[in-house]
């Protein structure tokens, strides 16, 4: 049996097509004026290819309905049927219909939109658009309108020749009484200012009282100015009034090979890397997206830009970048842009420099790690907290040949006091960045030697005890080692700085990995407990140090009580662990609860637990 064969055509929904748009294309209603300009935009520029001296005013008028007029090149009626009622079909991506001539093929690169579906915006926030247009190209053509609904429906007419004197073309809509927010005076003025703010043809749009607003001029890093602080002053204006605050700098972006002018505002105030920059991205003067993170490299989240761009290439919605290899490359260039006015300035603005590290200096570390050049530049400037207080690494190495760096926060603040009393040079480098930064020091510094800090080495600086005196507290040290090592750690007797510190606590990552091997074993059995155990390699457990100059020490040390003993063993290392600033585990939370109930039982009955009928000391 021979089968037939038949060609259809798909049959599109519009309703569910302008739906799609609004709820998931879109981020918003207030697109469709976007839309409007940008086709009067592309229409100008497309008759202007041909005749240069062409008019290029843009004028958005409203009231009960909204009225969008350009100048630009208008349409034919077969232009009409070829691109207003085929959806996808765009003048800007074709060479054929009314609008192609001598100078379109080299205007179609100056156009905004490529995708067609433009003009579908409207429908989103009104169910009819009406389109009068008369061709520039064809003076003897007839003015034509055409006549557009939601649910699919047009039609198209000839008007007479004084319906539209001149070329160009006027596109009306009535809002939907749930969309009359969008086409109100107020909210058209803001939306045009907001997405045609950079471009090139005049746009002024007229209220129902006919005050007539101009929207859009030139920007700043495109006049001439009459003087370098002329241009900045103009520049920093643009800043106040774009992002609302005044910047520490501004740094040119000019990139004629990508087509991108525009410039990035150092913010005056520190943000946080996780923080992603809202850049603003003009593409050939209208407004693609002020949320561009993409624009520019991670590290350089400490500035904000405005650029406007002919190459980089929009999504469909128009509002956001096509991530291609042109972004890439543009990203590039514009993050060299940056570190070249950053290393500059060492050598241009020292102030400047010192103002912009004390506020960004997170940022400057997250580049100088990848950066040689940079690195070389900026590390001695960089502040850092060490035993000397927050000093560049220049200042604190010529003090301290010898540089010892903590691998946290923590261990930093436990060691502080007592290495900066005993003259050891200690930086703290727990934060992020910091650790990997000195240790680069010597590449920059020659001579200067960078080690991480042991707690052997701080135990090396801490001064003996007499013989005679160690000879006394044996008791309580034997006692103490014997109450404190159940939690992997050590005692020892020393004489140290400063004398307020009763106990440091000196610890390692190695020392915290083995205690918390050794309390998973003791909580283990079997082939478990068996396997953790035979992963004890010995590494030196953490130390206690006993500071035989504290008077509270030197009276702990008298006790002969071993209850007492005991409990104040178990606070003094208490105390430690709480001046170590690291969180405490079950274990050594009570711990310290058992100290504390320990002295205070003590001192409430120094006889020993109280008994039926025994009465609490007066003194207590």
């Amino acid at each position: 049996m021979l089968h037939s064969e038949s060609a259809h055509s798909f049959q599109v929904d519009l309703r569910g097509l302008v739906d799609l748009l609004s709820h998931h294309l879109y981020s918003s209603p207030r697109v469709y004026l976007r839309e409007l300009l940008q086709n009067a935009a592309d229409a100008i520029t497309a008759r202007r290819a041909a005749d240069p001296g062409a008019p290029a005013t843009i004028t958005v008028r409203t009231g009960e309905s909204l009225t969008v007029t350009d100048t630009g090149a208008g349409l034919t009626e077969a232009d009409v049927h070829r691109f207003l009622a085929t959806i996808g079909r765009s003048s800007k991506r074709h060479a054929e219909g009314g609008l192609d001539g001598a100078g379109l093929e080299s205007a179609r690169g100056e156009f905004i939109g490529q995708f067609g579906i433009g003009l579908l915006a409207c429908f989103v926030v009104a169910d009819e658009i009406t389109v009068i247009s008369r061709p520039a190209a064809d003076p003897g053509a007839p003015t034509v309108e055409w006549r557009g609904h939601a649910d699919g429906r047009y039609t198209i007419r000839t008007l007479p020749a004084d319906a539209m004197p001149e070329p160009g073309t006027t596109v009306r809509l009535t809002p939907r009484a749930d969309n009359a927010e969008w086409t109100s005076p107020e909210r058209v003025t803001g939306l045009a200012r907001h997405f045609g703010g950079l471009l090139k043809p005049e746009v002024t749009v007229v209220d129902p009282r006919g005050t007539v607003t101009r929207i859009n001029d030139t920007p700043p890093w495109e006049r001439s100015h009459g003087s370098p602080l002329a241009r900045r002053e103009a520049l920093t204006a643009y800043c106040r009034t774009t992002f609302g605050f005044t910047p520490l700098d501004t740094i040119g972006l000019d990139l004629p090979a990508a087509g991108l002018r525009g410039v990035a505002y150092v913010l005056p105030t520190a943000v946080s890397p996780a923080q992603r920059a809202g850049h603003r991205v003009h593409l050939k003067g209208m407004l693609l997206t002020d949320k561009a993170p993409e624009l520019l490299p991670d590290w350089a989240f400490f500035v904000r830009c405005v650029v406007d761009t002919t190459s980089l290439r929009p999504t469909a919605s128009r509002e956001a970048l096509y991530e291609d290899g042109t972004l890439s490359a543009v990203r590039d260039a514009l993050g060299r842009r940056v570190r070249d006015w950053l290393t500059g300035l060492a050598a241009s603005d020292p102030a400047l420099l010192h103002r912009f590290i004390d506020t960004h200096h997170l940022a400057v570390k997250a580049l100088a790690r990848h950066d040689d050049e940079l690195l070389r530049v900026v590390l001695p400037w960089l502040p850092f907290e060490t035993t000397d207080g927050d000093v560049t690494l220049e200042e604190f190495a010529r003090n301290h040949p010898t540089v010892l760096v903590t691998r946290s926060v923590e261990e930093f603040r436990q060691v502080a006091p007592i290495a900066s009393a005993a003259g050891l040079g200690v930086v703290n480098g727990g934060y992020t960045y910091d650790r990997d930064l000195v240790h680069r020091l010597p590449e920059i510094r020659p001579g200067s030697t960078v080690t991480d800090l042991d707690p052997a080495t701080v135990t090396a600086h801490l001064d003996a005890v007499d013989p005679s005196a160690e000879l006394r507290a044996a008791a309580f040290l034997a006692l103490a080692r014997e109450t404190v090592g159940a939690h992997e750690c050590d005692v020892v007797l020393r004489d140290f700085q400063p004398v307020t510190a009763p106990a440091l606590l000196l610890d390692n990552r190695e020392a915290r990995h083995e205690r918390t091997r050794s309390s998973l074993a003791s909580g283990s059995d079997g082939l478990w407990a068996d396997i953790l155990g035979s992963l004890r390699d010995g590494t030196p457990r953490a130390q206690l140090v006993l500071n035989h100059l504290n008077p509270l020490v030197r009276q702990a040390l008298t006790i002969t009580e071993r209850g007492l003993a005991t409990t104040t063993a178990e606070a003094l290392y208490g105390q430690a662990l709480l001046l170590s600033r690291r969180p405490l585990r079950a274990s050594e939370s009570a711990l310290l609860n058992r100290a504390f109930i320990g002295l205070l039982t003590h001192a409430m009955h120094p006889a020993g637990p109280a008994g039926p009928g025994t009465q609490p000391r007066k003194d207590a």
